[in-house]
């Protein structure tokens, strides 16, 4: 088995092909929305989300119909997340992934609508999941419906985001937020694969615990690296959550306490991998790379 690092890039490779063949080419009219939806989905993302997905569906099964285009539509909705969060309007940022922002580049209007255009192509792309029937692709997006959507799903997560800033940081608090902000897309990712490839309902019970303790993980994780690594290492700003008085794990439990409940959160994930034995050997490798990341 080769490592990790070797398996994720083969696997990006080709997420990376797939996008490219579902995304309107930049000469595609109108042209400055396509060129806008590519310069922020191509800008170098580690495709996580697209990852989780397509291993949950090789934990299940080796037939997994439609996989690839679920894994896309979960990187096209990340991305549009991130063209948004980035705006004046949100979080303000100008750079993302280590280059500038697409507001930087294309102007704020056509960000807006980059981020639009890419929400609606994920649902599209779903429709032409290959293989898989028509049960099949509203199960999908239902789950990636809910995961994004303003009920425990990402949008919700960060409405409650916004308005906390400037609270007094509380745990029930912080965990209304992360649980739908970044966790829900997490879970759905894995949830996802897990439909294409036929999962029983005791898999996609033990699945969906691994989605839910590596969603905290991932969170509790982005969270200290804000506090420790520099924005030259993160590709974004670095220290923009304590700056804008946002409710953040090492700012209700501490640096120390947070590292413990990261590593609790990825033990509580390889506990969930049980039933599907040597199949989850990557799902395992990914939540260790999620605790231990650095970037």
């Amino acid at each position: 088995m080769i490592p990790l690092s070797e398996h994720l890039k083969l696997r990006q490779a080709e997420v990376d092909a797939a996008l490219d063949r579902l995304t309107p080419a930049e000469t595609t009219l109108p042209e400055t929305i396509h060129k806008a939806m590519r310069y922020s989905l191509f800008a170098g993302g580690k495709r996580i989300r697209p990852a989780l997905c397509l291993e949950a569906a090789a934990a299940i099964s080796d037939v997994a119909p439609g996989v690839f285009e679920a894994a896309c539509s979960l990187e096209m909705i990340h991305t549009y997340s991130l063209i948004h969060d980035d705006l004046p309007a949100l979080d303000n940022d100008d750079y993302r992934r280590g280059k500038l922002t697409n507001h930087k580049v294309f102007g704020e209007a056509m960000a807006i609508l980059a981020g639009d255009s890419l929400l609606t192509l994920a649902f599209q792309t779903l429709t032409r999941a290959a293989g898989l029937d028509a049960a099949g692709k509203v199960a999908l997006m239902e789950e990636l419906s809910f995961a994004s959507g303003t009920d425990e799903g990402m949008i919700g997560g960060q409405v409650i985001d916004i308005e906390s800033e400037r609270l007094p940081p509380t745990a029930e608090l912080l965990a209304r937020i992360h649980r739908a902000k970044t966790g829900a897309l997490l879970r759905a990712s894995v949830r996802m694969g897990a439909v294409c490839a036929g999962a029983d309902s005791a898999q996609m019970a033990a699945i969906s615990r691994y989605g839910e303790h590596i969603g905290l993980a991932f969170q509790i994780v982005d969270d200290i690296l804000d506090v420790e690594e520099s924005s030259e290492a993160l590709g974004k700003t670095a220290g923009k959550d304590a700056a804008q008085g946002k409710i953040t794990f090492p700012a209700v439990y501490g640096l120390e306490t947070s590292r413990a409940m990261a590593a609790a959160e990825c033990t509580e994930a390889h506990a969930a991998l049980e039933v599907f034995g040597e199949r989850a050997v990557r799902l395992h490798q990914l939540a260790d790379l999620i605790v231990h990341r650095k970037a």
